[in-house]
């Protein structure tokens, strides 16, 4: 809970081969490149990481990976989800592999009520002894009195991450709830949502242009910690106010930009998997033009 309650966060891309296999020496590298640098955990097969296009043999080896390389530097969590029993079997998947905790995303496809997802969360919470993380998102949306009744229900529930940037939803369980969990700002470039996480008391974000611009992320954050306005707004208004336009022009494309942008600073990860596709190549370039000024800010 205090690594995820106060620092930057990140979420490594998942590495692929030309043959659009796990990259395993590649996916090794990427780790060691990212905890050189200055975060306090690492969140493996993720969003970012295409969780959702990983098979459980894959996740298996993914997570694996991932924790022989960090060695303990930082805590590594993997998600789990997409069915209660889906979600039983990637979270012990982590936790034979030796993660150190869980990020729980919604259920595949159907609409869900509140006390269905409720049930959902315990009964993968209740299947594992590492520490969970809500991801609350998509058909998954767990309202105050939802988030209130699983963190009663379950004492592994440690967090929630927010991937839907309701402010106003998201400030009412951050009052009704308060430091019972630890609240972590999720939603895609979470950067653009950061003064509005820090305002009502979420510290933290993943950021998923680390990947490809981690200096600039790390001075972003810290800066916006400092409440160095001027230079938030600077690089909010020269970076990601067009990435953000960039990144709306397709779906999937908050993935698939980080892809490209790892290829284009020269560590490359593959393409995404389908249903994503790869930006064009005119994209390409104007998110390269972002790459450039990013790396003088």
């Amino acid at each position: 809970m205090e690594a995820v309650g106060d620092g930057l966060l990140s979420f490594p891309i998942t590495d692929f081969d030309s043959e659009g296999e796990f990259d395993a020496a590649s996916y090794r590298r990427r780790l060691e490149w990212f905890v050189s640098h200055e975060i306090s955990a690492i969140f493996v097969a993720g969003g970012t990481g295409e969780f959702f296009n990983l098979s459980l043999e894959e996740y298996r080896e993914v997570v694996r990976v991932a924790v022989e390389t960090v060695d303990g530097k930082l805590p590594v969590i993997a998600s789990a989800g997409l069915s209660v029993e889906s979600g039983k079997a990637y979270a012990k998947a982590a936790e034979e592999a030796g993660a150190d905790g869980i990020l729980l995303m919604p259920p595949y496809l159907t609409e869900c009520p509140q006390d269905g997802l409720v049930e959902y969360a315990r009964r993968i919470c209740d299947s594992t002894s590492l520490s969970v993380i809500y991801y609350n998102r998509a058909n998954g949306i767990l309202d105050v009195a939802s988030v209130s009744q699983l963190a009663e229900s379950c004492p592994n529930l440690v967090g929630l991450k927010d991937g839907k940037g309701d402010i106003q939803a998201l400030n009412k369980i951050v009052k009704t709830v308060g430091d019972r969990l630890v609240y972590v700002g999720g939603v895609p470039t979470a950067e653009i949502f950061a003064e509005a996480y820090l305002s009502i008391g979420v510290n933290t974000y993943s950021s998923a242009v680390f990947n490809f611009v981690p200096d600039m992320a790390v001075t972003f954050y810290k800066e916006l910690r400092k409440g160095n306005r001027e230079v938030v707004k600077q690089i909010t208004n020269d970076f990601f106010i067009p990435f953000v336009d960039l990144r709306d022009r397709k779906a999937g494309y908050a993935v698939s930009l980080i892809k490209a942008g790892a290829d284009i600073i020269g560590r490359p990860a593959g393409s995404v998997r389908a249903p994503l596709v790869m930006p064009t190549m005119e994209e390409r370039n104007q998110l390269e033009a972002l790459v450039g000024i990013a790396q003088k800010l």
